[in-house]
Formats: structure tokens, C-alpha cells, sequence
């Protein structure tokens, strides 16, 4: 990178690619030029970034001549085809698919607990799932000072997660619902109005398992370099429009208390406590929808556990920023950090020869 860095989005018309340009923008991230990447269909389309509008174009390996970071949302398929043909071109790719997330050579990260990741990436670097993302994040600091030994998550997934079409499917079938008119699901496989349904994502005929909840539990291992963490997890979806909420269990070690749990996570980065057990007032979707930060509550201890080793908690957290564009930019401003101390750092060596 020589200056601003020249940045591609991919899927950039999508719920995440359009989180992704705004998320930029309001972080004021170097962005030197800007490539805005969809299908064909999307062709022409133009969004606004800063005080312009920039036309999408559509997707083929010559865009990303000149790329130094391409940020990928636009699913697996696309992500496997189109994610060598970037790097083989020179940009470093963040991709927000599943595709590389367990290839033992891309970094999975999550800034908050494992930055030094990066450094290691050969041109790709995995975002995790979003609902690993905001199960861990609030576990890590936690983690660090009491092995986690166990954990139970069970997860309340918004529609958001399915992408605009699902966000859009659960209005029209609300709206329909209470108009007593009928609706055909067409994005999600049940009827999504005042209802709540196992996550849509294909079933493990051998464990019972879906892809979503096999996602966390081999993402967590991987990204807090434990192997020997057991976790569980069972992933719902709900008629949220936005933000997952997660209520996990977790037995550590060694004995841990509620107040050293609100502790540790008063000082954690990205996390916020709603704990205010006297309102009857504790994390929320629709508090969590559009904040860069986790919110972690119902923090109290497992009377179901005499050792005193098990915590449960109840976190909320917004999809399409924490869960997914926020954290993919985040890792961005760690490789720009990283090269200009890189460069500051060989300039200086230049003057002093």
C-alpha cells in the first residue's frame, strides 16, 4: 500500500456490503479509491459513500487489479471462485464467508481476543461467524483469567443473518399476519411472522448437529487456540429484524462470581453491561441494533453447579456490525496500522544509514 489504501467490496449491494460502506465511512477510515462489486443485475446501481454516489460494478477477476484490501460478503460460492483470483492480483482479502474460516492456514479472527493473526495471514484472512463472534468476544476476557472449560450456548438469531431478503420476508409476512391475509414464505423454509423455527442451515445426519451450531463449536476452538474447550450449542431463529442474542453457560476452572464476571468485562473492549436487575432491565435486540458493542447481562451464577465454577449470562449483539462488517473493518485498521508502523519503521532505519 502506498498511501490510502485502494479498497474493493464484494457483494457490496447485499445487508453486509452495505454495512461494510457505511462502516467505513463512519470511522473515517484511509480509503484512497473505493470498488463496489455485485452481480450483473446490480450493474449500475450507485451508493452513496461520503459526499458521492460510486456506481457497482460487476464482479470479475480484472477488478481487482490495483486492490490492496477486498473485503468478500457475498457468500461461499463466490468467495471460493473469486477469492484466489484477488490475492493471485495482490490484495489481501477479508472474507466474511465460511469458505476458509477452518483452513489451518488463514487466520480466523476476532481482534478483540486474537490480533496477532494477522500477521500470519497469506492473503486471506477469515471473519468468524457472527454468532461466534458475539458468544466470544464477551468470553475471552473471562477465558484469559479462568479457563473455560465448558460451554453452553444457545443462540436467538434475527433475520438480519439471512441477508435483506429475509429482513424484508419477515415485515411482509408481519404485515400479512396482522391483516389476516396469506403469505408465502419464499427466503426462509416456515413461516418467520410470530414465530421461531431451528436455524435454517442444513442438519448433520450423523451428529443431529446444523451447519450454524457445528460453525461455533469448531470457530471457538480455533479462534481461542483451545482444542480442549467443549462446547454445545443450539441455534434458533426468531422474528428479530436485527441482532442475535445468545444466553450462555459457562464452567471454568476454577470458582468464579457474578461480580468478578461484571468486572472483567466492565474493562473489556467492545463490551457494555446491561445488568440492571432492579428495572428488570437487561440486554435487548432492539438496544443492540446499530451499536458497534456486545451488551452482556443476566450475569449470575449456575445454581445448578454446587463447585461454583459455572457462570450464565445473556448477550446481545448486532449482526451486521459486530457480527460481521464491524469486525471485518476492524482487522482492516490493523493491517494499515501495521504497515505504516512497518514503514515509519524502515524509514527511520533509511535515515539513520
Amino acid at each position: 500500500m502506498n498511501g490510502k489504501p485502494v479498497i474493493a467490496i464484494v457483494g457490496a449491494t447485499g445487508a453486509v456490503g452495505v454495512e461494510l460502506l457505511q462502516c467505513l465511512e463512519r470511522r473515517n477510515f484511509p480509503v484512497g479509491e473505493i470498488r463496489l462489486l455485485a452481480s450483473a443485475r446490480s450493474r449500475g446501481k450507485r451508493l452513496p459513500f461520503h459526499s458521492e454516489s460510486v456506481a457497482v460494478e460487476e464482479l470479475n477477476e480484472s477488478k481487482f487489479d490495483g486492490i490492496d484490501i477486498a473485503f468478500f460478503s457475498a457468500g461461499g460460492k463466490i468467495s471460493r471462485e473469486f477469492v484466489p483470483k484477488a490475492v493471485q492480483r495482490g490484495a489481501v482479502v477479508i472474507d466474511n464467508s465460511s469458505a476458509f474460516r477452518m483452513d489451518p492456514t488463514v487466520p480466523l479472527v476476532i481482534p478483540e481476543i486474537n490480533p496477532e493473526a494477522i500477521g500470519e495471514h497469506r492473503g486471506i484472512i477469515a471473519n468468524p461467524n457472527c454468532s461466534t463472534i458475539i458468544a466470544i468476544t464477551p468470553l475471552w476476557p473471562i477465558h484469559r483469567v479462568n479457563r473455560i472449560r465448558r460451554l453452553i450456548i444457545t443462540t436467538y438469531q434475527a433475520a438480519s443473518g439471512a441477508g435483506a431478503a429475509a429482513m424484508r420476508e419477515l415485515v411482509e409476512s408481519t404485515r400479512a399476519y396482522l391483516n389476516n391475509q396469506p403469505y408465502q414464505a419464499k427466503v426462509l423454509p416456515h413461516s418467520y411472522a410470530f414465530n421461531l423455527f431451528s436455524h435454517n442451515s442444513k442438519i448433520d445426519a450423523h451428529s443431529g448437529y446444523n451447519e450454524e451450531e457445528i460453525k461455533i463449536i469448531k470457530e471457538t476452538a480455533k479462534i481461542m487456540h483451545d482444542q480442549e474447550i467443549r462446547v454445545t450449542a443450539t441455534c434458533v431463529r426468531v422474528p428479530v429484524l436485527r441482532a442475535h442474542s445468545e444466553s450462555l453457560l459457562l464452567e471454568c476452572e476454577a470458582p468464579i462470581t457474578p461480580d468478578e464476571v461484571r468486572s472483567l468485562l466492565r474493562e473489556a473492549p467492545g463490551i457494555r453491561i446491561v445488568d440492571r436487575a432492579e428495572e428488570n432491565y437487561f440486554p435487548m435486540p432492539l438496544d443492540a441494533s446499530g451499536q458497534d458493542e456486545i451488551l452482556a447481562g443476566r450475569i449470575r451464577q449456575d445454581l445448578s453447579d454446587p463447585s461454583g465454577r459455572s457462570i450464565a449470562l445473556f448477550v446481545c449483539g448486532d449482526q451486521l456490525l459486530k457480527g460481521a462488517a464491524l469486525n471485518a473493518i476492524q482487522i482492516a485498521e490493523y493491517l494499515v496500522s501495521t504497515h505504516r508502523e512497518l514503514a515509519s519503521k524502515q524509514t527511520s532505519s533509511a535515515a539513520r544509514l
